[in-house]
């Protein structure tokens, strides 16, 4: 089809072919795939808009875990996102990248980003992107989408690096402080506005496979997954735990979108690669005043109180959130986020933010 409208576009001028009607005196209607073209220039205009975009659509897909896989090699930016949601039939996964191709036919999402549900979201990716296509999907259990972009075509904020504060607006609302409006912001901005709903990871491949298998691998029936013929069948995320050695993980990898090698395989299963917080616990944390200085010292305070290295309650938190899966699987309940552990005086407190379920 796209020959026969390049040679219908040589012969007759390529102006005939993106005008439906010439309605005269320098007014044109546009046939509506020269349209939805011009729409979708507008639509994506940098990398930032990309991720948002791919997560607005995981959290109309039903996700409640979605995880960021991103890297840039020379002028190449490749985001992979993988989530929990309602995935997508094996027939479909091509045409959900053309124009008006939705499920939400009764729905119509409106968030501080404007409207979503109009179909064009993979539509204006594929359109701007060197490459976009569902990497792994299975219906009901998730789907992972890969996109590469050509930072010369479709640009990125230079500061890529920077994580932003958490701030108060003048109404007393949490709040994205200012910053660098780069992948980090954005996905801080997306997971506060869905805060209690959909919990949002982002990290290198590398660390997504690592945190992947932390968080799952607790929870899920190991005897079930050792009986295991064909990974392709699990929900897209429960793939990642299958793997038993580095090459195993290497190719289960690859085949959710997510390129590593066998060293990094080696390393994300000895635990040299750590796990990443959700974005949101990366948010909220503060070791210090909130200022970006640490607090002075008080000479007259008790020192004898526990402390506890940073790393270490990171661990600890791991290992917390872990244990959690007795009372998940029992009580029916899930985290918002890891678990947090503080020390006060003679006391160690760890706390766990339950997720809030919606009413009705």
């Amino acid at each position: 089809m796209g020959d026969l409208a390049d040679f219908v576009s040589d012969v007759i001028g390529s102006s005939a072919v993106r005008v439906e009607e010439n309605l005269g005196d320098g007014f044109v209607r546009l046939v509506v795939d020269e349209a939805e073209r011009r729409q979708a220039r507008h639509d994506i205009r940098c990398v930032e808009d990309v991720v948002i975009e791919m997560l607005r659509n995981a959290r109309d897909a039903g996700a409640t875990q979605v995880y960021v896989a991103t890297g840039r090699t020379g002028t190449q930016r490749r985001v992979v996102m993988l989530d929990d949601g309602c995935g997508v039939p094996a027939a479909l996964q091509e045409q959900i990248f053309e124009a008006r191709v939705t499920s939400k036919l009764d729905t119509v999402h409106e968030d501080r980003w404007g409207v979503h549900g109009r179909g064009m979201a993979l539509f204006s990716i594929r359109q701007n992107a060197e490459d976009a296509h569902v990497a792994a999907s299975v219906p009901g259990g998730g789907s992972s989408v890969s996109v590469m972009c050509s930072c010369d075509d479709v640009p990125e904020r230079a500061d890529q690096s920077t994580w932003p504060a958490l701030a108060t607006d003048d109404e007393g609302r949490q709040t994205v402080g200012s910053g660098a409006h780069n992948i980090a912001r954005t996905c801080c901005e997306f997971a506060l506005e869905e805060r209690g709903r959909v919990q949002v990871f982002l990290g290198s491949a590398a660390e997504v496979v690592a945190t992947v298998r932390s968080r799952l691998s607790s929870s899920l029936d190991e005897t079930g997954i050792l009986f295991v013929d064909d990974p392709s069948s699990l929900p897209v995320l429960e793939r990642l735990c299958v793997a038993a050695d580095a090459r195993e993980l290497v190719e289960t990898a690859e085949g959710v979108g997510l390129p590593i090698s066998e060293r990094t395989a080696h390393r994300i299963l000895s635990g040299a690669i750590r796990p990443v917080r959700s974005v949101m616990a990366r948010l909220t944390h503060r070791p210090d005043d909130g200022t970006g200085r640490r607090r002075p010292v008080d000479l007259s305070r008790d020192r004898r109180s526990l402390h506890i290295d940073e790393g270490d309650a990171e661990e600890f938190s791991r290992l917390m959130e872990r244990a959690f899966s007795f009372i998940a699987d029992r009580y029916y309940v899930s985290l918002e986020d890891a678990p947090t552990v503080r020390s006060t005086g003679d006391r160690l407190v760890v706390t766990f933010p339950l997720l809030k379920e919606d009413e009705g």
